[in-house]
């Protein structure tokens, strides 16, 4: 997609143009070919530009070629597939044409350029190219620290989810949350670079008002590093505390298992013993069969006793596979505790 834009002098507004004039802006988004062709000619510029900058494994940095200067930066964005919504980056273009024009360059469409071309941005011209450079970088710094309030928001809920379920379905989804702030961790830090090497002034025009934004810009990038670390610290302890108990609940429940079979034997040796084919003491009493149960069952009854005293019993209760043991409470009556805690 080519659009093609231009603040009015005599205003804010933003208008759309069919061709390429001085002060304008231009937004390359996914571009075909023909339109590749169209910018290149008509702006003069080197087509590597526009081919880096479109490349997804391209990192951070600036490029400059005579009267063209080039920077990338990884930008955040948000989709979604068939099982989760999923965090990741991709690289933003931004060319300065001389003293002519901007061009912006993705793969994707971006949430920041969205916000320029529907005027959401204050004291936006297209004519002010370095301010409008440092407004994009100083946007794309919020829109991290947005989206990790919202990784922070949404391993939160998988976290009360996996308190109530412990299925792999979460610790997936967590999975893919830790794999965002890595991406956005390593992103991040590239992009500091950028503005530090933007800072001295070597690249592009920098005003004294430019300057403060985009100070204000290394600071937001600053403060999203610290937060992406913190978050995937928190993440990762998580993942490995919740793996941890789920490896514990299935060593519960083979000790549930093992206990039962256990007690579930008893009785199958006390018949097998009275089923041999030699004469047994009392055999011919009518209730030597009931005896026998009876004796059985005690039997049974005992090494139950004595496989909970030795903490082998769970009581199986709840939709979600979990195991509890009732103790008594003063208030109560009676406490149910997972398995795992005890």
């Amino acid at each position: 997609m080519l659009e093609i834009y231009k603040t009015r002098t005599d205003g804010h507004e933003l208008v759309s143009l069919d061709f390429i004039e001085k002060g304008c802006w231009i937004n390359l988004v996914a571009p075909t070919e023909e339109e590749i062709e169209f910018v290149v000619r008509n702006a003069e510029i080197e087509q590597n530009f526009i081919r880096d900058a479109l490349d997804e494994e391209e990192k951070p940095r600036i490029d400059v070629d005579g009267d063209q200067t080039l920077i990338i930066v990884d930008i955040p964005y948000v989709f979604e597939d068939d099982k989760s919504i999923k965090f990741e980056t991709m690289p933003l273009g931004l060319l300065l044409v001389r003293d002519d024009y901007i061009i912006t360059i993705s793969g994707k469409p971006s949430s920041v350029l969205e916000r320029f071309r529907n005027g959401q941005i204050r004291d936006f011209y297209t004519y002010k190219k370095t301010r409008f450079i440092l407004q994009i970088l100083y946007y794309v710094s919020t829109d991290y620290l947005k989206y990790l309030k919202h990784i922070d928001k949404k391993s939160e809920l998988l976290e009360n989810s996996l308190h109530k379920s412990m299925r792999n379905k979460e610790l997936y989804k967590l999975m893919d949350l830790s794999k965002s702030l890595v991406y956005f961790n390593t992103s991040l830090k590239s992009n500091e670079t950028v503005l530090e090497r933007l800072l001295k002034g070597k690249y592009i025009k920098m005003y004294e008002e430019d300057a403060d934004i985009l100070e204000d810009t290394i600071i937001e990038n600053k403060q999203a590093i610290e937060m992406a670390t913190i978050y995937s610290s928190i993440l990762s302890g998580m993942m490995d505390a919740f793996a941890s108990v789920i490896s514990n609940n299935q060593n519960e429940v083979m000790k549930f298992l093992a206990a039962i079979t256990i007690v579930m034997a008893i009785p199958n040796m006390v018949y097998s013993f009275f089923g041999q084919n030699f004469p047994l003491p009392n055999e011919g009493h009518p209730f030597m069969w009931l005896f026998v149960f009876i004796g059985s069952v005690v039997l049974s009854l005992v090494v139950a006793f004595i496989l909970y005293k030795r903490d082998m019993f769970c009581a199986y209760s709840g939709l979600f596979g979990q195991y509890f043991r009732e103790y008594p409470d003063n208030k109560t009556g009676y406490i149910r505790t997972p398995c795992h805690v005890l």
